[in-house]
């Protein structure tokens, strides 16, 4: 995905930070021209009624949407593309997406079917949860195509698909979507993958700000779905949320973790992430205090990442299960810091030992002199309550030579490492 060292100031969308339609049409057609033979695969999508929301809500709250729409898609894209793909934001309500990775016809319907679900939830707007509803026009473009025709074909579509009443997805050949993999047979081949024990495990690389040294690493799931593609953490577990499997996916991903971690030649710090369907089981500080055991894997080298979602059910019996858990040594994480409403209350209830800064905090603290005093009151709030911090999506130098000055102790994102398997960070 292209960021903002990576052209010029003018290419970026100041309220999104996403490219411009100029900035698009030049890496497309750099694109073509470095690579003819590659064919581009491109969706427009677009929030047809957007102008209600400004209507309703006022325009301040409507760029908080299109904020969040365009957030929403950069996690998409880092997750299911690893990033390997250009975003853009033109007009007021349109966002592009494209990619030169040799991807299916299947898998690019399904990718553009899954970033409509999740482009379609909630978003909290005057107290409300405001839901939007995305069209998507979709293309495969021919070798070399230029960025011109591109945008012509999917504006073109986009226009048609506006008029079809209900319709959310048009290819920009004319031709019917692919039969859809129905919800139905993806959880049962969920499930199938993970009795047999096929969901990947990728570790996302953490670095000491100051020295460059690999202390970490956060374990990401992945399943290699063979029809259609790579399927990232967070899709993965909408698909598990809708086959009730969030529960048996997580211990898997958290045993097959700590069995490779167990195996690691360095001594090197493993994150795991916790769900509140964890916490529902109701055993969950027992079950997972014996899967750390049998790994031999020390508990004073892992840290459990908490998100506000997992604790908002049943705070008070969360805090009671993460207090025996760190006090068998394990460090409690508050994931996604900073973007939550409710955050500080938790930092009084339960034994947190380290903040997550999220993305949206990293993103513009080199550019923006409002977002470097927050990071610097964050950094002295951990610092009172003897907090450990780790920034996410760290993609820029510039981003980093803040963190380091600022005091943050570690950071992740593609400037240090895209993710690895096991045996790749032992050798990074």
């Amino acid at each position: 995905m292209a960021t903002k060292a990576s052209l010029p100031l003018a290419h970026d969308d100041v309220l999104t930070g996403l490219l411009t339609a100029s900035g698009f049409r030049a890496r497309l057609d750099a694109w073509a021209s470095d690579e003819p033979e590659v064919a581009i695969q491109a969706m427009l999508v677009s929030f047809h009624r957007f102008h209600s929301v400004n209507l309703a809500y006022g325009e301040a709250a409507g760029d908080l949407a299109l904020a969040e729409i365009a957030h929403r898609i950069r996690e998409f894209c880092a997750e299911e593309l690893e990033n390997e793909a250009l975003l853009a934001r033109i007009g007021g309500r349109d966002f592009l997406l494209a990619s030169h990775e040799p991807l299916s016809r299947e898998r690019w319907q399904w990718l553009a079917e899954a970033l409509g679900a999740s482009l379609s939830r909630p978003i909290q707007l005057g107290g409300e949860g405001v839901r939007l509803s995305p069209r998507t026009a979709l293309l495969r473009g021919a070798p070399g195509e230029n960025a011109a025709t591109l945008f012509d074909r999917l504006d073109e579509t986009q226009s048609q698909l506006q008029k079809q009443s209900g319709r959310r997805l048009l290819w920009a050949d004319g031709s019917h979507p692919v039969r859809a993999r129905s919800a139905a047979r993806l959880e049962a081949d969920l499930l199938g993958a993970i009795d047999r024990r096929e969901i990947g495990i990728l570790f996302q690389p953490q670095f000491d700000t100051i020295s460059g040294e690999l202390v970490g690493a956060e374990a990401l799931a992945r399943w290699d779905h063979p029809a259609l593609g790579r399927i990232g953490a967070g899709t993965l577990f909408a698909v598990a949320d809708r086959a009730d499997l969030v529960a048996p996916l997580s211990r898997h991903i958290a045993e097959r973790a700590l069995e490779l971690a167990a195996g690691w030649s360095r001594p090197l710090r493993l994150s795991l992430n916790v769900t509140a369907e964890d916490f529902a089981e109701g055993n969950f500080g027992e079950s997972f205090g014996a899967a750390l055991a049998a790994s031999g894997f020390a508990a004073t080298r892992l840290t459990l990442e908490i998100t506000e979602q997992a604790l908002i059910h049943d705070l008070d019996g969360s805090a009671e299960v993460l207090r025996g858990l760190a006090a068998a040594g394990v460090c409690i994480a508050l994931d996604d810091f900073g973007t939550g409403f409710s955050n500080f209350r938790y930092l009084k209830v339960l034994p947190v030992g380290c903040l997550k800064l999220d993305r949206s905090i990293v993103r513009d603290v080199a550019s923006d002199p409002r977002d470097r005093t927050i990071l610097r009151a964050l950094v002295a709030m951990a610092r009172a309550l003897d907090l450990k911090l780790v920034a996410e999506g760290v993609e820029e130098r510039a981003q980093l030579a803040v963190l380091r000055e600022e005091g943050c102790e570690t950071y992740q994102g593609f400037l240090g490492s895209h993710p690895l398997d096991s045996d790749a960070l032992m050798s990074l």
